[in-house]
């Protein structure tokens, strides 16, 4: 016997009701909205919409556990700007730094927040929807190009990483004093290689939510990074010894001998200088995930926006954790000597070391791996463009994971100076999927909260402070190329 329909929208309603309990504390709900008699002319019409609310949301249960969905988010978060965190200390001072870091951590919980609340009150777990809903087809076609423009251009800086490292780990392992000219030393066809053999088996994974046990894997990889950079802090003698000395032992010595009145080897806790303001939009970014959140989100198991905010928090406080860490021993090693990139630095000290070949193995191996994790939210916004309300098709899956890699393969190989550029578009993207995205959303979008709260006030000085950044970091990167013409640079 069948339910009448006002029934089962009420049975809908009271699964939704006790699924989210105390999930929803505040009234920025929908059912915080519900107060009017059953029966009534105004609960009757809203029946219909409530009950398609909550079924866009359980039409498709997760099955990603709470354990792998850290995993994914945190690879999400963990790129190769970790190996840069170090020359940023050394250009702001601890104690600057530190609170900085502290700072942006506590900014990309709060835009997390925002964006998983505009999720439930749009109704949507598709970033492009929810733009559509604010603000129509130019919402839509601005968080397509910011997720795309935004991952692309990380997903390039991570193959630059394979074109330019492995071919030194490979020369390394060999015991070549330097690259000749075998095809297995050539960049150009590692990346390759690597797209085609590592990263195109992954990509092609139906779920984000299947990459968990690579994600983990890769973790584990920059953990050992870490760990070696501490261990490599009581090996270092400060200042450093030369390496083109006949005698390596000499020159420990004498680098020893050095002017005890030396300031070099003692820690700066503030420092004001002409590279520190370029160091602010690397720390705004250590943090941009915003893109991987709600697909993520929409795989978690028994998911809920509470659930979803824990798996965030447990992520960023570990990336924390871990770039605070590796920051700090890393300057402490060199102190000033440090270079933008860490793990360059120590062949100042090691002409040829296992361990440090290990620890470049392991970054290479972390970086590819994340390569899938930023792949998957460009194919789910093609898809959500072009292919809405079509059936999955394991063809058009596979195709545009194709298209994706071959595009970025393209570029990393023929357009070197292609970093430059995404530099730019990068800080313009991820600016907009931080700060401005999910406060003009929330402000639009969640309507239970009066305009002049202080949630939406909040949101709205959140939102006039993502402008502000995203111009004075944009400035500053072209400042940057005024005085260091792009391609000028070493890689």
């Amino acid at each position: 016997q069948e339910k009448p329909v006002a029934t089962v929208a009420m049975d809908q309603m009271e699964i939704q009701m006790v699924r989210k309990e105390a999930d929803e504390s505040s009234t920025d709900s929908l059912e915080g909205q519900y107060t009017e008699p059953i029966g009534s002319e105004k609960t009757t019409s809203l029946l219909p919409e409530m009950c398609m609310y909550s079924f866009s949301f359980s039409q498709h249960p997760g099955h990603t556990s709470f354990g792998m969905s850290v995993f994914n988010l945190s690879n999400a978060i963990m790129g190769s700007g970790i190996l840069g965190l170090s020359y940023a200390m050394a250009n702001t001072g601890i104690v600057i730094f530190i609170s900085l870091l502290f700072a942006v951590a506590i900014l990309s919980l709060y835009s997390v927040h925002l964006l998983l609340m505009t999720a439930k009150e749009g109704g949507s777990l598709i970033y492009e929807k929810l733009g559509e809903r604010a603000f129509g087809w130019p919402g839509k076609m601005a968080a397509f190009g910011c997720i795309t423009m935004q991952n692309i251009g990380a997903m390039s800086s991570y193959l630059f990483i394979v074109k330019y490292e492995l071919p030194e780990v490979i020369r390394a392992f060999l015991g070549l004093e330097e690259i000749s000219g075998e095809w297995y030393l050539n960049g150009n066809y590692l990346v390759v290689f690597v797209s085609v053999g590592v990263i195109m088996p992954l990509a092609l994974l139906k779920n984000i939510g299947y990459l968990g046990y690579t994600s983990g894997f890769s973790l584990s990889c920059m953990v050992f990074f870490l760990g070696v950079v501490m261990y490599k802090k009581t090996q270092v003698p400060c200042p450093l010894p030369m390496l083109d000395h006949n005698s390596s032992s000499e020159s420990m010595n004498a680098s020893l001998a050095h002017d005890a009145d030396d300031d070099t080897c003692k820690p700066k806790f503030f420092v004001f200088n002409s590279q520190t303001v370029y160091t602010m939009p690397i720390l705004a970014f250590a943090f941009v995930c915003h893109p991987e959140v709600l697909p993520i989100y929409s795989e978690l198991k028994d998911r809920s926006r509470r659930k979803m905010q824990n798996v965030s928090n447990l992520s960023i406080f570990a990336m924390l954790v871990m770039y605070m860490l590796s920051a700090l021993f890393g300057y402490l090693t060199f102190y000033d000597s440090v270079e933008a990139e860490l793990l360059h630095t120590f062949t100042k000290v090691y002409k040829f070391d296992t361990l440090l070949l290990l620890v470049r193995l392991a970054v290479l191996t972390a970086v590819t791996l994340t390569v899938p994790i930023v792949l998957f939210p460009i194919r789910s916004s093609i898809v959500t463009l072009m292919f809405s309300g079509k059936e999955f098709s394991w063809i058009r899956h596979m195709f545009i994971a194709a298209c994706i890699l071959t595009f970025n393969n393209l570029l990393v190989i023929f357009v070197p100076t292609i970093r430059d550029i995404f530099g730019f578009i990068g800080a313009s993207a991820a600016t907009m999927l931080i700060f401005i995205m999910p406060s003009a959303f929330y402000i639009r979008l969640v309507k239970s909260v009066p305009f002049k709260s202080p949630q939406k006030i909040t949101a709205s000085v959140f939102l006039v402070m993502g402008v502000v950044f995203m111009v004075g970091s944009l400035s500053l990167i072209v400042l940057d190329w005024i005085h260091n013409p792009p391609g000028t640079g070493a890689h």
